[in-house]
C-alpha cells in the first residue's frame, strides 16, 4: 500500500512504484552504486596504469617533477578528505538514527570540506600555472633540464589529468550532496533517506579512497 504525501512537504514514499517491496528497492538501488563504482575503478584503473607504464619509461624525470608538488599542501588535502569521510559517515549514521538536523549539518560539513580540498589544489594548480608547469590548453611548459622535459611534461600531464578528473569527481559529489541535503531537510522522516545517504556515502569514499592512492603516487613515492 503506497503512504499518502504529507501536504505542504515534499514525499517521503520510501518504496517507488517500478519496485514491488522496500528490500528490493534498496537492493537495486545499492547493487547499481556498486556497479557504477566498479566502472569508475577500471577507469580510474586505466590512468593509473598508464602512469605506470611511464614512470619505467622515464623514471628520472618522473622523480625531479614529482619533487617539485607542494607535499604540505598535499597533506593537508589528504587530512581535510578523511575528515570529510568521517563527517560523511556521520551523516549516514544521524540518517539511520533519524536526525534531520544533525544530517543536514553533517552533509553541509562534508560539502565544505571538500570545497576547502577543491580550493587547496586550485592553490597548486595556480603555483604550477606561475612557473610554466602545467602543460595544457596551449600554456608553456618550461624545465631546467632538456633531457629530461620530456618525461616532466609526461608527469605534469598526468598530474593534472589525474587531479583533474579527481576533483570533478569531487564537485560532482558537493553538488549531489546539496541537493540531498535540501531533500533531507524537507522529508518528514529523514529515515526515509537513510538508504540514499549510504549510497551517497559509497560514492564520497570512493572518491576519498582515489586520492589515498594518487596522493603517494604523486606526491611520496620519490621523496626517499
Amino acid at each position: 500500500m503506497s503512504a499518502t504525501p504529507t501536504d505542504g512537504a515534499e514525499s517521503d514514499e520510501p518504496v517507488a512504484h517500478h519496485f514491488d517491496t522496500l528490500q528490493q528497492q534498496q537492493e537495486a538501488v545499492t547493487l547499481g552504486m556498486w556497479v557504477f563504482l566498479a566502472t569508475e575503478i577500471m577507469f580510474f584503473g586505466g590512468a593509473f596504469a598508464t602512469y605506470t607504464v611511464y614512470r619505467r619509461e622515464h623514471s628520472a624525470a618522473f622523480h625531479a617533477a614529482s619533487r617539485e608538488l607542494d607535499l604540505v599542501l598535499g597533506g593537508v588535502n589528504t587530512l581535510v578528505l578523511l575528515t570529510s569521510s568521517l563527517t560523511m559517515a556521520f551523516a549516514v549514521a544521524a540518517a539511520g538514527a533519524r536526525k534531520k538536523g544533525l544530517t543536514v549539518l553533517m552533509l553541509a560539513a562534508t560539502m565544505v570540506l571538500g570545497a576547502a580540498f577543491l580550493g587547496i589544489k586550485g592553490v597548486e594548480y595556480h603555483h604550477k600555472y606561475e612557473h610554466h608547469l602545467l602543460p595544457a590548453f596551449g600554456l608553456p611548459f618550461e624545465w631546467h633540464d632538456h633531457a629530461q622535459a620530456g618525461g616532466a611534461k609526461l608527469f605534469f600531464s598526468l598530474y593534472l589529468g589525474m587531479t583533474g578528473l579527481h576533483a570533478l569527481h569531487m564537485v560532482i559529489g558537493i553538488a549531489l550532496m546539496g541537493i540531498f541535503a535540501v531533500r533531507v531537510w524537507r522529508s518528514v522522516d529523514v529515515g526515509h533517506r537513510r538508504q540514499g545517504t549510504e549510497v551517497l556515502g559509497l560514492y564520497w569514499h570512493f572518491v576519498d579512497v582515489v586520492w589515498i592512492y594518487l596522493f603517494p603516487l604523486l606526491y611520496l613515492i620519490d621523496r626517499s
